[in-house]
């Protein structure tokens, strides 16, 4: 569907800016022009606004599934000093995640948007770089999630694989096709889901929210109570040194190894890209993103304690990153006294995470069709009047959501002809989404903080404070990020995450000089929160009080 172009005029944003102080009691709307009442990302709601705080905070959950984020992701770091580098590693991730959070949160809740950071570096900019930086942003941040959700849909592609294993161990033969196999089944049922039964998500992220919280307390409580024989304290907290086979310096190792930390609470702003389908998206976004990080880390926490002292072999987690390695500590666990394994109990333990994931799948295609979808509104994609398109019907943006599940069938793939593929595809998700935070943030403080209206949640006098933290935490983590894996290092085992960053900003460049810097005017947030009477776009573009570009005008 087509947008009417809505031309703003500056008093009447400004007047609106009031209502986003908190005058307003609907927190939907944040002008009105010519009888058209436009939210806050400058167009008229498409979506419904279905979810409440409860199904907010069911998609939060759902996408975080921070515990099985941790144990499925657990050969990311489990060479970088065994369970002392994965526990402590959580428990870095989530002091400097706690940075980011807030900063997101405050964003949230005066700009609740869509496009989530593409557009609100576009109004920390400023009139002058807004929207070369925004534009950047936002396809830094597509970029990321759509690594994460290739990620997340091989992780259920190998639970699916295990959960036939464990019944099939004497016959099995593993190939790595089987994964991509069921890669694909799960990619496209969840974009059918996606589609077909939109309006029932907030029930399904509901049922996701309980095999997360119920799901994990049960595995915690089976992996904790079942083994006949428990790791000792030594190994679980003292043996960083004798597991650290990465062959980097112990401090190295560790900072290096914080990555599984970051990948299992690492999705702060999934939920911003749900803001137009909330009633209360400024009261409520803060709210789940404080649950997302908070409930995520002391389910991680217990779970990783848990799941260290039930390891009697660790030499099963480094079998391969294209295997499930938590099988294999399941099947530890739950063996008799003999050694015998229980079937019926590993089994039962990948079904909880089978179905946790397979809803955190919904979730996170929701998410990458929404960011997608916001991109192409601003037409800052290609074909954009194609990739608009909303089916009010079904209350989805079909085209993009279709656009998405090709992308990532593609990227399914990878893991076929490379070891260390998903090592890449969750570090490249940490590093690209951290940097589209990061610029936000960045320039929110470079221009005084001066462009955003408060919120409900408003960091006041700690604003500038977090946003500095949070953007040198950023940027230490994503530098050691990209450091190779184990040292020395070959071809086979070397980090290409700095490869793909260059590589994700090079295709944006190109983009922007082939269309964006003539044919994209900027988001329609430039007219409500950015008020100059004329300015220099960062890219060159000559743009007037409404925030289109002249060349836009001329068109």
């Amino acid at each position: 569907m087509t947008e009417e172009e809505i031309k703003e005029k500056p008093v009447v944003a400004k007047a609106n800016n009031n209502n986003l102080d908190g005058g307003s009691e609907d927190e939907t709307v944040a002008a009105v022009e010519n009888g058209v009442v436009v939210n806050a990302s400058g167009y008229r709601d498409q979506l419904e606004r279905q979810y409440g705080l409860v199904g907010l905070a069911g998609i939060a959950v759902t996408v975080d599934n921070a515990w099985v984020a941790l144990g499925s992701s657990i050969s990311v770091s489990i060479l970088n000093g065994g369970p002392p580098g994965l526990i402590f590693g959580l428990i870095v991730a989530a002091f400097y995640y706690s940075f980011i959070g807030l900063s997101l949160a405050e964003f949230a809740s005066s700009v609740p948007t869509a496009a989530g950071v593409y557009h609100w570096a576009t109004i920390a900019g400023g009139p002058r770089w807004g929207r070369v930086l925004g534009f950047f942003t936002g396809w830094i941040n597509f970029y990321g999630w759509m690594f994460d959700l290739a990620a997340l849909v091989q992780i259920t592609a190998n639970i699916s694989v295990n959960m036939y294993v464990v019944y099939h161990q004497g016959t099995y033969v593993f190939q790595p096709w089987h994964v991509y196999v069921a890669y694909l089944g799960i990619l496209w049922l969840s974009t059918a889901a996606v589609i077909f039964a939109n309006r029932a998500i907030p029930h399904t992220q509901n049922l996701g929210m309980f095999f997360v919280i119920a799901g994990g307390i049960i595995t915690i409580i089976v992996i904790a109570a079942m083994p006949k024989q428990h790791a000792s304290n030594a190994f679980v907290w003292g043996s960083f040194n004798e597991n650290n086979l990465t062959g980097w310096p112990g401090g190295v190792a560790f900072l290096l190894g914080v990555l599984n930390g970051a990948f299992t609470i690492g999705t702060p702003d999934a939920i911003t890209h749900m803001a137009e389908e909330l009633p209360h998206p400024r009261k409520d976004l803060p709210k789940a993103i404080a649950l997302q990080i908070g409930l995520g880390f002391l389910y991680a926490f217990c779970f990783a304690i848990a799941l260290c002292y039930a390891i009697t072999d660790i030499t099963v987690l480094t079998g391969g990153v294209n295997t499930y390695p938590l099988a294999s500590i399941y099947s530890q666990a739950t063996a008799d006294a003999d050694g015998n394994p229980n079937y019926g109990a590993t089994f039962g333990l990948l079904f909880i995470i089978w179905c946790s994931s397979m809803l955190c799948c919904v979730g996170t295609m929701l998410t990458n069709s929404r960011i997608y979808w916001a991109l192409a509104r601003d037409n800052a994609v290609p074909l954009s009047s194609l990739f608009a398109r909303v089916n009010e019907t079904l209350s989805c943006p079909v085209p993009a959501t279709l656009f998405v599940a090709v992308v990532a069938t593609g990227l399914g793939a990878i893991p076929l002809g490379s070891s260390t593929a998903f090592l890449n595809l969750t570090g490249s998700f940490i590093i690209l989404s951290t940097v589209s935070y990061a610029i936000p943030f960045a320039a929110n403080m470079l221009t005084g903080r001066k462009y955003f209206p408060k919120g409900p949640f408003h960091l006041g006098r700690f604003g500038a404070v977090i946003n500095v933290l949070a953007v040198l935490f950023i940027t230490l983590f994503d530098i050691f990020f990209c450091f190779p894996y184990v040292f020395p290092t070959t071809a086979v085992t070397m980090n290409y995450n700095s490869v793909i960053l260059v590589g994700i900003v090079a295709l944006t460049s190109l983009w922007w000089v082939l269309h964006a810097r003539t044919n994209y005017p900027g988001p329609k947030v430039m007219t409500l929160y950015i008020h100059d009477d004329t300015t220099v776009s960062g890219g060159g573009a000559e743009e007037t009080a409404d925030g289109t570009s002249k060349a836009d005008k001329q068109s």
